[in-house]
C-alpha cells in the first residue's frame, strides 16, 4: 500500500490559504512576508519531490498549479515528471498543459493507495487534504509552521466531530527564523 502524504505551509494557529500568493486572501503570500528567508528551512520540500511516487491535487489547487508548475522546471522538476491526480466532481477534463487523472471521488484515492509505487504527496488542496484526513486515508503528515497567527482562513483540519486521532513525532527541525519543520506519522 502507498503512503498518503499530506504537506503543508501552515500558520501557528492552523491556516494554510494562499501561502504564496495567491489572490483572494487577506494574508495572501504570509510566507514570504516579515520572516527571513533561510533556504534550509525548505530543504523538506527538495525531499518531498525525490521521496514521492505520484501528486494528488484537488481541483482548485490543480488549477492553480497547472499554468504554472510547468515552467518551473529547475523548482518542480520532480513534480512535472511524476504521474498527477486531481480529486473532482465538476472537472471536465485536464489541463494539457500539465496533464493529471481524474478521480471522482475519496473512494478512487483510497484504490489509488492500494496500487503499487512510491507515496503520494498531497499538495494545498485544503479541502481534499480535511476530506482525506477524515476517510482516514492519510498517513503522513509534513508541515512547515510559520511563527505567524493569521485568524480567519482555509485551515488545514476540518472541524468534523470525530474520534480522537493520535500522531507520532517523528522528525522536527526549529530554524532560526522561527519555522519549525514537524513530520508526523498518523497511528493507525
Amino acid at each position: 500500500m502507498r503512503k498518503l502524504i499530506v504537506t503543508a505551509f501552515v500558520s501557528v494557529d492552523g491556516v494554510m490559504e494562499a501561502p504564496g500568493g495567491e489572490p483572494g486572501y487577506r494574508n495572501s503570500g504570509w510566507t514570504f512576508k516579515d520572516i527571513e528567508f533561510l533556504p534550509e528551512a525548505y530543504d523538506i520540500k527538495t525531499r518531498e519531490q525525490e521521496e514521492a511516487g505520484a501528486l494528488l491535487l484537488g481541483r482548485k489547487s490543480y488549477e492553480a498549479f497547472a499554468p504554472v508548475w510547468p515552467g518551473m522546471v529547475e523548482e518542480f522538476a520532480g513534480y512535472n515528471a511524476m504521474p498527477r491526480y486531481v480529486v473532482s466532481t465538476t472537472l471536465q477534463e485536464q489541463d494539457e498543459r500539465w496533464p493529471a487523472t481524474i478521480l471522482r471521488s475519496i473512494d478512487d484515492v483510497a484504490a489509488l493507495k492500494e496500487t503499487e509505487g512510491g507515496p503520494i504527496s498531497v499538495h494545498g488542496s485544503a479541502t481534499l487534504g480535511q476530506s482525506l484526513a477524515d476517510a482516514g486515508l492519510v498517513d503522513r503528515y509534513h508541515l512547515l509552521v510559520f511563527p505567524k497567527l493569521l485568524g480567519a482562513g482555509k485551515r488545514l483540519f476540518s472541524t468534523a466531530d470525530k474520534d480522537a486521532q493520535i500522531l507520532d513525532l517523528v522528525e522536527h527541525e526549529v530554524y532560526k527564523n522561527g519555522i519549525q519543520m514537524q513530520v508526523f506519522d498518523v497511528v493507525k
